[in-house]
């Protein structure tokens, strides 16, 4: 009886999924669709996403929602982008407070439209109490930069007498990174087909399970997202050390 139980039951999802959110363009372009059709309908996806994940006892989800790159886009893009943005902080935020998500940001806010701030701002405020799933998003976040800004405020510790080099190690570093108390991801998924990481969560992917899927965003379900959480428990993850 305990071994059919224990064939029965499904073994628990991974607790930190990161997402590239990819192929809203090309959605949209596929349907003859101006590109924000294809980034509106991908907005709802998130929407959808964070539900599926807390269904699925997901306990951290950080989303890919703008690159440092991404400044290179059309200005008519960044700007409906921006205000996608705005609509979903402004409509979301009391769903997410009462559903118990906690929101986090990373990346550089500086560049960001004042506006924006100061809903990023009132968003973790409101949200910093909440226990349950802990959703990031990635704004005018770079991997390599991310990396680069720990290394200079650790620099800058020591040219100040306020930290010996020899005490900087892996864990030390890792603190004065954007996603500082937040597990590493244990999967990685990337939508559109494409196949790389495109400098996102560069040092925090080190050990992370990738996904490519070839569905875009606009179209990703619970069904896509539960077929990659099906790979990855295929997976050994052995951490560099051997199964033997």
């Amino acid at each position: 009886m305990e071994a059919a139980a224990s064939l029965g039951s499904s073994p628990p999802s991974p607790t930190h999924v990161a997402i590239i959110m990819d192929g809203n363009g090309r959605w949209a372009k596929a349907r003859s669709l101006p590109r924000l059709a294809g980034h509106r309908q991908g907005a709802e996806v998130v929407r959808k996403t964070v539900t599926h994940c807390q269904e699925l006892g997901i306990s951290y989800l950080t989303l890919f929602a703008f690159s440092s790159e991404n400044w290179k886009r059309p200005l008519a893009e960044i700007d409906d982008l921006m205000g996608l943005l705005r609509i979903y902080l402004e409509r979301e935020l009391s769903a997410l407070v009462r559903n118990g998500v906690r929101l986090r940001f990373i990346g550089d806010r500086q560049r960001l439209p004042r506006d924006i701030i100061t809903l990023l701002d009132e968003s973790e405020q409101r949200t910093c109490d909440s226990g349950g799933l802990t959703l990031t998003m990635a704004l005018n976040y770079g991997g390599r930069d991310e990396i680069v800004n720990a290394a200079r405020r650790l620099a800058e510790q020591v040219a100040n007498g306020e930290l010996d080099p020899a005490a900087i190690d892996e864990a030390h570093f890792t603190r004065h990174l954007d996603t500082v108390n937040t597990p590493d991801p244990d999967l990685l998924i990337r939508t559109s087909g494409e196949q790389r990481i495109s400098n996102f969560l560069l040092w925090q992917c080190a050990y992370t399970e990738l996904v490519f899927s070839p569905v875009m965003w606009p179209d990703f379900d619970k069904n896509h997202l539960e077929d990659a959480i099906s790979e990855f428990h295929q997976r050994e993850r052995r951490y560099g050390a051997t199964s033997e």
